[in-house]
């Protein structure tokens, strides 16, 4: 199983609460006997530049056209998009800066989502994403509680943006595993929502151990 994993937070790693449960999801998987080629992505050190005039033009002209210096502005992403494409799943941990994804993970997904590379433009002027075959984790980690019920509830605008970009790009059924609230409460709370982080955790890798077990099986059928 290629697993690309994907660190976001700013902090130091053993400060990060997300960076923790990524590794820790990690280790579940391979107690449950996945055999895991780990490609790592920390996009706070490895930072894809913001979106420029000369990308938007080279990306969304035609390839047989593009010049030498189109091609070098494109080059960090294509090989961006390659990694994404290569992988079986992929673990995206982080946090939630002001009510949304950090910064330098919406430059990353700007990086990946491509014309003709990641998604296709139809004739019909419809797109189709590329990855609807990669299963998708979210982990994210949330200072304030945000579930149904909270009074910060309504401020979640992390979620549907990561379920927008993903599912433009193929991804329609993506999986997140939430811890919340981990700073604006009490010391108790802290640690039960760490607690239903882990155990949720626990789930989806049992889950995908079965699913890449029975991959594994038919493909040696």
């Amino acid at each position: 199983m290629k697993l690309l994993h994907i660190d976001a937070s700013a902090k130091f790693h053993q400060w990060s609460n997300s960076r923790a449960l990524g590794r820790y999801f990690i280790e579940q998987l391979k107690a449950q006997g996945v055999d895991v080629d780990i490609d790592y992505l920390d996009v706070t050190e490895d930072v894809q530049p913001h979106i420029s005039a000369e990308f938007a033009h080279a990306t969304y002209t035609p390839e047989a056209e593009r010049t030498d210096e189109m091609k070098k502005t494109l080059a960090p992403s294509d090989a961006m998009c390659e990694r994404i494409l290569a992988a079986d799943a992929l673990v995206c941990a982080m946090p939630m800066y002001n009510w949304t994804i950090p910064s330098t993970f919406k430059t990353f997904i700007d990086t990946i989502t491509r014309t003709n590379v990641t998604y296709d433009l139809l004739p019909n002027g419809t797109t189709e994403g590329r990855l609807g075959d990669k299963k998708v984790l979210f982990i994210t980690t949330r200072g304030a509680d945000l579930r149904e019920g909270s009074p910060f509830a309504n401020m979640d605008a992390m979620t549907p943006v990561l379920k927008a970009s993903f599912a433009f790009i193929g991804v329609d059924k993506p999986l997140f595993v939430d811890a919340q609230p981990l700073q604006f409460t009490d010391v108790e709370s802290r640690e039960a929502a760490l607690v239903r982080a882990h155990q949720d955790l626990d789930n989806v890798a049992a889950q995908w151990a079965e699913i890449f077990a029975q991959v594994r099986e038919n493909q040696f059928a």
